[in-house]
């Protein structure tokens, strides 16, 4: 199944629903050490199913900050990086 995010955008291709988490496919898993393992976002993002896509209640941009990794990390390349004042 398609995850896409509430702006109709694709995020990720569903592998499997792990605890409270959806598993996105390796496909989908970026580029540099993000790539070729599975990213997870929380059930909670799910706003409903229509037929074989997950649409997400974030539109894409704010869905991917909140991927995790496998341990519950987020990745770095989510993380939102801020200026000192």
């Amino acid at each position: 199944m398609e995850v896409i995010g509430a702006d109709g955008v694709h995020i990720g291709t569903v592998e499997a629903v792990a605890g409270q988490r959806i598993m996105l496919s390796k496909q989908d898993s970026g580029q540099g050490s993000h790539r070729h393992h599975n990213h997870y976002i929380p059930l909670a993002l799910v706003a409903e199913v229509e037929g074989d896509k997950v649409r997400l209640s974030a539109n894409s941009n704010v869905a991917v900050t909140f991927e995790e990794e496998e341990d519950g990390h987020q990745p770095l390349s989510s993380t939102v990086k801020t200026t000192p004042a």
